[in-house]
């Protein structure tokens, strides 16, 4: 019997991407993430799914990493390779998006918009808190009825009032809102209609802030339901930088490039669960792993994985020389959902009945993959981005 492959070892990467693009201080982080989530969370984490109970407390143990500002990761820029950067959401994901959630939420885009939006002084005040989750947030943009026109549909209004604003409107589907200590709301000027961001205190006057509950996906993510009732922010929380949608948008495309890691992290994450399960389990006095047609979903799961990891290597390329375009990461975020769902259901195949069970993992990554087929621009809209450029002609509906 063949031996069932460590939980721990590094990623399956057919094509030596990490050791090729990653130096050995990153490569050794990236061991200490794996390590500490196995240790830490693997032994808890059917039960934690089974309550939709977010592990809240692993954020100081992930922060005592480092992954963030070890000054021997950060380049002569001061910046973090984008490709540790997309290695780190490819480990997260391969482990749990929802885990991913709870740190990428904060680390990622909630510190990536304060960093982009906010004044110098803003930046110096906020921006060293986050990565040690001494001060949490979150981003609040998507509203109950707005997701994909959000930027035209937006009903949370923001009126200034002297040195002050008066917030109200409604958030929903807003990851880690209620593990938030601020919350960084996206508002429409209603003098200009422009697009104004706000840090808004989680525990302020007028904000109600309820957990969405029912989820089949990232049940471990705490996602909220967000009113602002005639919420007041003064003008000094505002952040700076941020005047319209535009700006948001530009803020938002430079973390469009890891949509490709995160495809190809949880697609690993599922190879590599039903590998482990085909090994373990016997029928007809073998193990289930040297039939043929387990091993041709296998095979079919570790292309998925490899052929969307390659394309989010060359998409960090991209981003790197400063190329990569809107039509680009569209292409790239509808054909790698498509994969994700593929891939997990294969593993899910591969082990029958129990693959519904969450203990032996691929039940979360077949459910999970539907969040990721959804979020960060959905199947259509993509589509409908890509269709535009090949042609020339625009299905938006006007």
């Amino acid at each position: 019997m063949s031996p069932i492959p460590d939980p721990s070892a590094p990623p399956t990467d057919l094509l030596g991407y990490a050791t090729e693009l990653l130096t050995g201080r990153e490569l050794a982080k990236l061991q200490a993430l794996r390590d500490l989530l196995e240790e830490r969370a693997r032994p808890h984490l059917a039960e934690w799914w089974e309550a939709g109970e977010s592990p809240a407390h692993l954020r100081a143990e992930l922060a005592a990493l480092g992954l963030e500002d070890d000054p021997e990761l950060l380049g002569a820029d001061g910046q973090l390779s984008p490709y540790y950067v997309g290695f780190k959401h490819f480990e997260f994901q391969r482990f749990d998006a929802s885990i991913a959630t709870l740190y990428g939420g904060q680390v990622g885009m909630f510190r990536t918009v304060v960093r982009e939006g906010g004044s110098r002084e803003q930046v110096a005040r906020l921006d060293p808190r986050i990565p040690s989750f001494d001060l949490t947030g979150c981003f609040a943009l998507t509203e109950p009825d707005h997701g994909s026109d959000v930027a035209a549909g937006m009903e949370t209004t923001a009126t200034r009032d002297g040195e002050n604003w008066h917030i109200t409107g409604h958030k929903r589907w807003i990851g880690n809102a209620a593990l938030s200590d601020v919350i960084l709301v996206v508002a429409k000027d209603d003098t200009d209609g422009a697009a104004k961001a706000f840090l808004v205190p989680r525990e302020a006057p007028g904000v109600t802030v309820t957990d969405i509950r029912g989820k089949i996906a990232l049940r471990m993510v705490r996602n909220g339901d967000i009113t602002l009732n005639d919420v007041r922010v003064p003008e000094s929380e505002r952040l700076q930088r941020i005047n319209s949608f535009r700006d948001v948008s530009a803020i938002l495309a430079q973390l469009r490039y890891v949509v490709g890691w995160n495809a190809a992290g949880m697609q690993i994450g599922a190879y590599e669960a039903a590998l482990r399960y085909a090994l373990g389990r016997h029928q007809f006095g073998r193990p289930i792993a040297g039939f043929q047609l387990i091993q041709e979903k296998l095979t079919r799961m570790l292309g998925n994985a490899t052929a969307t990891l390659a394309l989010a290597v060359r998409l960090t390329d991209l981003k790197v020389r400063g190329e990569l375009t809107e039509t680009v990461a569209a292409l790239t975020k509808t054909w790698a959902a498509d994969r994700v769902r593929e891939t997990v259901a294969l593993g899910r195949e591969i082990a029958g009945a129990e693959g519904i069970r969450v203990e032996h993992d691929l039940a979360r990554y077949f459910t999970d993959a539907e969040a990721v087929y959804t979020y960060e621009g959905t199947h259509e809209m993509n589509s409908l981005i890509v269709g535009r450029a090949v042609t020339g002609l625009s299905a938006f509906t006007r």
